[in-house]
């Protein structure tokens, strides 16, 4: 390994911990851990203020204290594999479910995958939305033919309970009094349209319908699909109150090969 490799890399471990990685460059010991103290705590600092600045709702529930002493752990268990810092953090909603203070809260990593989302949408690529005149040159007959596709920071999820809501209560509003949730399940999607990073709790037939759309089912499916999910759905309502959104692109005809995405409901 060349001579500046050999120092990045021993200076990589030095930052984990191992001091000793670095005895070969130092020709002052006492002097050289002084100096990486120095870094060491920097860089500490910084990924904390990356999961932070990430993580809004968690620190709403938690609060700052607790959410920099968890970072900080995170950091240890996972650096960071490159120098930007912007989407660092991505594993740290499924870290949280191991991280034993943070047992009482059941709901916390959910909390912190919907902020992962936001994450996600806010750097997704641009694309522009979906020309609604591409369908009325399009018969009904042929809706079996052709896909829609979803925006790149189109990004849904469905809960067993009522968590979306609540999220949207702690990012958004005032901090609730008490957190509370119910059993019914509920659908999110999280996107950038041109106005900035939008958040909507769905309807059952409206999830169906998006998620068909992302797993690359034709538009005759993803309407059956949401049909099945609710049978007495206006589909023709659904379907406009979704393009008024502006969560699609592109209208294409439908691949040979199936989208092999997992579906998220």
């Amino acid at each position: 390994m060349p001579e500046p490799d050999l120092f990045l890399d021993a200076f990589t471990q030095a930052l984990s911990g191992n001091d000793d990685a670095l005895l070969p460059w130092w020709p002052d010991r006492t002097r050289g851990r002084e100096g990486l103290r120095v870094y060491r705590n920097t860089v500490a600092k910084g990924l904390s203020d990356a999961i932070i600045a990430s993580y809004p709702t968690v620190e709403n529930v938690v609060g700052a204290e607790w959410l920099r002493e968890a970072a900080h752990r995170f950091a240890r268990d996972a650096p960071p594999v490159s120098g930007v810092l912007v989407d660092y953090g991505a594993a740290f909603p499924d870290w949280l479910d191991d991280f034993a203070p943070a047992q009482p809260m059941p709901f916390l990593p959910g909390l912190a995958r919907l902020d992962r989302m936001w994450t996600e949408a806010h750097l997704a690529a641009d694309a522009p939305p979906f020309d609604p005149e591409a369908l009325l040159a399009l018969s009904a007959e042929r809706f079996d033919e052709v896909r829609l596709s979803l925006a790149p920071s189109a990004r849904l999820a469905r809960f067993a309970t009522s968590l979306p809501d609540l999220w949207q209560t702690l990012r958004f509003q005032a901090p609730a009094d008490a957190l509370e949730l119910d059993d019914d399940p509920q659908s999110i999607l999280i996107w950038r349209p041109f106005n900035g990073v939008r958040a909507k709790v769905l309807c059952p037939a409206a999830a169906a319908f998006l998620d068909a759309c992302h797993c690359g089912d034709s538009l005759a499916q993803a309407a059956a699909s949401a049909q099945t999910c609710n049978p007495t759905s206006d589909l023709s309502q659904l379907f406009a109150d979704l393009i008024s959104l502006s969560v699609f692109t592109t209208l294409t005809p439908l691949e040979d090969t199936h989208n092999d995405r997992a579906r998220f409901v």
